[in-house]
Parts: structure tokens; C-alpha cells; sequence
């Protein structure tokens, strides 16, 4: 499937869910939500996927996870926050960088209209 389409698919089936959640929940909420939906569509999802770090030859035992990761293309990295900071940019970057992904999205869902909680990256 291209890419476009499974990150549009991924921003609906986002939308509906802050539709019906609202904002203000923890992001655990949003991510189960999520990602019963994702699975629902038919979109192959693993959560909580771990992303191995190294540092030189070192694999590093740092505990780094992406939120979602779809179609082993998207990673999804959810926030509920007042506001999206550098660091959650820097994050996503990270996690592009050493899974080898190419895109990313950055969803806040503690946001009144969630088409401005969306960031979409591409490493």
C-alpha cells in the first residue's frame, strides 16, 4: 500500500477517534483506541514496538518504543499534551532515524480540532 494512503487512512480513522474521545484523556486511551480502529480497517499494526538503539557497536538498553507502528512504514507517535515541544520533534526523528523508517506522524490529541495536532515527518 502507498504510503499517502496509509497516512491519510491513519489521520481519519485519527480524527474519528478524538471525535468520539474528546480531548483532555491519558494517551494510553487514545492509543488503545487507535489502534482497535487501525486493526478494524485492516491495517497491519504492532504497538509498543521496541526501537534498538546502538552507540558504536553497543546495543544500547535504553527502552525506547514507538506508540504504533502501521504497516511497518508509519510509525505513530501519540502525545496528550497542552502543547507539542522541540523534544517530541526530536523524538520522532529519533525513532525515523533508528528504526530505518521513513515516515512519521506525531498526533496530539489533546487538541479542539485535531487536524492542528497532526505533525507529519519524513526522514
Amino acid at each position: 500500500m502507498d504510503t499517502n494512503k496509509i497516512t491519510s487512512e491513519i489521520i481519519g480513522i485519527a480524527i474519528n477517534v478524538h471525535r468520539a474521545l474528546g480531548p483532555g484523556l491519558l494517551e494510553s486511551a487514545y492509543e488503545e483506541g487507535l489502534a482497535s480502529d487501525l486493526k478494524n480497517a485492516g491495517l497491519k499494526i504492532e504497538r509498543q514496538k521496541p526501537v534498538p538503539v546502538f552507540y558504536k557497536d553497543i546495543k544500547l538498553k535504553c527502552g525506547y518504543r514507538i506508540d504504533i507502528l502501521v504497516e511497518d512504514e508509519v510509525i505513530i507517535e501519540l502525545k496528550s499534551v497542552e502543547q507539542l515541544a522541540p523534544i517530541h520533534d526530536a523524538q520522532m526523528l529519533t525513532y525515523l532515524k533508528f528504526s530505518n523508517k521513513k515516515i512519521g506522524l506525531l498526533i496530539n490529541f489533546n487538541v479542539i480540532l485535531l487536524k492542528n495536532g497532526i505533525k507529519r515527518f519524513i526522514h
